[in-house]
């Protein structure tokens, strides 16, 4: 090797060790989803009998009900997120990146529970199905629907603000 190409990469080498002893290691910044109270919720019994009620956010958008409770680390018992979807269908969910056990409770177009899926798994991908068509899906934190006796045929009213 002549001496000019080792001059010239040794110095490459020099200035590439230089630059790397300054480069300061990314720090990520993770931040908290804090719950957006957007509404209320009633659970009613068949007699208009209140049950439980509840503080809600609303995801009713593409982007909100993909992401819902994902990576949030905490809900507490009051609170819950409603899924509004444009029609009645068999709908599928599942608990991918979402580290919270929950109760995923199904409705159809006139409010009325159609199933329940009680104790979701933490973090689990696999699919959790409406057992009948449903427009509606509450979730609330698990135990919830044991808590307030819940059960198909129950009715939700709702308003947002």
């Amino acid at each position: 090797m002549s001496l000019r190409l080792v001059s010239i990469v040794l110095g490459l080498f020099s200035l590439f060790s230089l630059g790397c002893k300054n480069v300061q290691p990314q720090k990520i910044e993770e931040k908290v989803i804090a719950f957006k109270k957007e509404g209320s919720l009633s659970i009613l019994t068949a007699s208009k009998k209140t049950l439980a009620q509840f503080d809600i956010e609303i995801a009713n958008t593409p982007y909100e009900r993909e992401t819902g409770l994902m990576y949030r680390e905490s809900l507490e018992e009051n609170r819950g997120m409603l899924f509004v979807f444009d029609q009645e269908q068999i709908l599928s969910f599942y608990m991918k990146n979402t580290p919270l056990s929950l109760d995923l409770i199904f409705l159809n177009s006139k409010l009325e529970i159609v199933h329940i899926h009680k104790n979701a798994t933490p973090n689990d991908p696999s699919t959790i199905n409406s057992k009948f068509p449903a427009r509606f899906v509450l979730e609330l934190v698990a135990g919830t629907s044991e808590k307030y006796q819940l059960k198909t045929g129950n009715i939700v009213e709702y308003t947002t603000f």
